[in-house]
C-alpha cells in the first residue's frame, strides 16, 4: 500500500537523495510545507518570512519498508536538536520536521523522538526540537525542478547534513506507538 511520509532535515537536496536510496520508497520530491505563503519559491521561502520549511515528500510502499523505518533515517540523517539550523544552512526553512498524514505516523513520529533523545542527551547534545504535527492542514508546494533530484543531477553537489552520528537505539520493526 502506498502512503506520503514529510520530512524536514535542512537543505532538502541530501536528504531527498538518502531517502530515495532506501529500498521500498517508490517517489520522492522536494518543496516547501508548514508556512503561510501559498505557491512561494525558493527565493521566497529563504527569506524566512513565508515560514515555509525544505521539505522531502516521501512515497513508500508500506509492504516493502515500514514508516519507522523512514523515522530511523531521519533521526539519524541530521541533527535534530539544532534550532533552525543545520551546519552552515542557518534560518527557519533549514528547520527539523516532520509532519504526518496519519494518527498512526504522528505517535510514531512521537515514540521514536522519545526513543532517541536519551542517546543523544548521553553523547551531550540537548533536547530534540523537531517540530511534530500533523499534515493535515499545511498544503506541499513543490520546489522548483532544478531542485528535484539535484544530487542526481549534479552528483558532486552540496550534501549538507549535520549527522549527530548517533545510531537510532532499536530496530524500527520493535517500535510499536
Amino acid at each position: 500500500m502506498l502512503e506520503s511520509a514529510y520530512f524536514a532535515t535542512g537543505c532538502f537536496w541530501g536528504a531527498e537523495r538518502r531517502f530515495w536510496q532506501l529500498e521500498g520508497v517508490k517517489e520522492t520530491s522536494v518543496g516547501y510545507m508548514g508556512g503561510s505563503r501559498p505557491e512561494p519559491n525558493y527565493e521566497q521561502v529563504c527569506t524566512g518570512l513565508t515560514g515555509h520549511a525544505e521539505i522531502v515528500k516521501v512515497v513508500f510502499d508500506s509492504n516493502q519498508i515500514e514508516y519507522t523505518s523512514l523515522l530511523a533515517e531521519f533521526w539519524t540523517m541530521h541533527d535534530p536538536t539544532s534550532f533552525n539550523a543545520q551546519g552552515n544552512d542557518i534560518g527557519s526553512q533549514y528547520r527539523s520536521a516532520i509532519f504526518a498524514t496519519t494518527s498512526e505516523q504522528l505517535a510514531l513520529a512521537q515514540t521514536t523522538r522519545d526513543l532517541y533523545q536519551p542517546e543523544i542527551t548521553a553523547a551531550g547534545y540537548g533536547k530534540i526540537v523537531t517540530e511534530i504535527a500533523r499534515a493535515d492542514d499545511k498544503i506541499f508546494w513543490p520546489a522548483e525542478e532544478y531542485h528535484q533530484r539535484y544530487l542526481m543531477k549534479n552528483p558532486d553537489g552540496y550534501d549538507c547534513h549535520s549527522s549527530t552520528g548517533i545510531p537510532f537505539p532499536t530496530s524500527p520493526k520493535e517500535i510499536v506507538s
